[in-house]
């Protein structure tokens, strides 16, 4: 009997809806098992979350496993607060927990476990300054150091959180953020060798966090890491994952329309797959009609996917680069991402000419293009090919060009 598979909902998925990424699965948890620690690398949509989840829920057995998301944070006692509050579920641990943070109980009213789990989050967090987070995480280490299991410390997001400190709201990079945030990764790395053996610690995000840190020359902070490259599913899964989620719906593809869908995307991230299926599922019950065909798969794909819905969920792909990226090196990164969409490569003599156009005086030319285009392929947005950068994903390719090319005048167009 053929799998069925449910439709992804929320930020991520374990157990029965996870699909695929067993082989990521059995390297990480040979590498834990090891006591590596790990750095996650992958693009956003790429499923990282649900991995992390779907390990926390297998290897839960063997190791205490605690997640903590650090996507809103800005600061390291943002951090501590989050840490302090993952250990809440394991009643012997949260009993240490309380000793260390005696001083912000006397402040809670009440019984401390009637207290609403946000409340006590609050007054966590009025505990923490600048002063006392650094002293606070070292105890919470030294807890889990001492339980009667190994740990598996998972951090998401860290590098939003640390590009946050490192560049404050004026997107400005000071000697003093620069300061701060090697206190932060030296704390944590000084932690993470102290206790080797005991705690193993895996950090990931959807933005690049070695790029992020090179910018602070802060580089071998992470060294002690062992990075992991989150790829995107092959073809057999991701056509596994379509005819799954048809069994489940019952749709049917007729002329090997999922294989048709797979080389549409031509880099499947996870989410683009699910998402794919989620507009043919719409499309098949609006029209009463449960059979789909692989001559329905570019009309589909050009009205769904590159339309309105479709743009709502890429348009993160800007929004990330206005994370990272200066106000001033935006419009060169935006330019190289429309010529490359538009002519479909970029070639390096016609990367010069974008460099002469945008060139700022007070900068290194040269030295800022290499930097945005390893930022771009770090983080999955384009790929070298010999001496030229074309787009990984179709779907991010096709949607740039969709959403940009009205604005933009191609190189080759302009010397008509």
């Amino acid at each position: 009997m053929e799998r069925k598979l449910q439709q992804a909902q929320g930020n991520w998925v374990v157990g029965e809806r996870f699909w695929g990424r067993e082989d990521d699965i059995r390297i990480l948890t040979r590498k834990i098992d090891e006591g590596a620690h790990i750095s996650l690398i992958a693009q956003r949509r790429m499923g990282k979350t649900s991995l992390m989840k779907e390990l926390q829920r297998r290897l839960s057995d063997r190791y205490i496993c605690l997640f903590i998301d650090l996507q809103k944070d800005s600061d390291p006692a943002d951090v501590i607060a989050r840490f302090s509050l993952s250990l809440k579920p394991y009643d012997s641990l949260w009993k240490k927990v309380k000793s260390v943070f005696a001083n912000v109980w006397g402040a809670v009213s009440g019984n401390l476990e009637e207290v609403s789990f946000g409340e006590i989050g609050i007054k966590l967090r009025a505990g923490l300054n600048q002063e006392n987070w650094m002293e606070k995480g070292d105890a919470l280490f030294s807890i889990l150091a001492k339980s009667d299991r190994p740990v598996l410390l998972m951090i998401d997001e860290v590098p939003l959180m640390v590009n946050r400190m490192l560049k404050g709201d004026d997107y400005v990079i000071t000697r003093e953020r620069i300061a701060e945030v090697d206190r932060f990764m030296s704390w944590l790395r000084a932690n993470s060798i102290e206790h080797q053996g005991k705690i193993v610690i895996m950090l990931s995000g959807s933005i690049g966090f070695e790029p992020v840190l090179r910018q602070a020359k802060l580089s071998s902070t992470i060294n002690n890491y062992q990075p992991y490259d989150l790829r995107p599913w092959d073809d057999e899964t991701a056509i596994g994952c379509l005819s799954a989620l048809g069994q489940q719906y019952g749709v049917e593809f007729q002329n090997r329309a999922e294989e048709a869908m797979v080389r549409k995307l031509g880099y499947c991230i996870p989410h683009h797959v699910q998402l794919f299926f989620s507009h043919l599922l719409d499309r098949c019950e609006r029209r009463g009609e449960m059979r789909f065909s692989a001559d329905d798969v570019d009309d589909l794909y050009e009205h769904e996917m590159l339309g309105i819905r479709g743009h709502a969920e890429l348009a993160h792909y800007q929004e990330r680069l206005e994370l990272f990226f200066s106000k001033e090196q935006l419009p060169l990164v935006l330019a190289i991402l429309t010529e490359t969409a538009i002519a479909g490569k970029l070639e390096m003599p016609v990367l010069r000419l974008l460099q002469r156009e945008y060139a700022r005086k007070e900068v290194d030319s040269d030295e800022e293009t290499m930097e945005i285009l390893r930022v771009l392929e770090h983080d999955g947005y384009l790929r070298k090919s010999g001496e030229e950068y074309r787009y990984e994903s179709n779907l991010l390719k096709e949607w740039w060009k969709k959403a940009h090319s009205g604005f933009y005048v191609p190189l080759k167009e302009r010397e008509k």
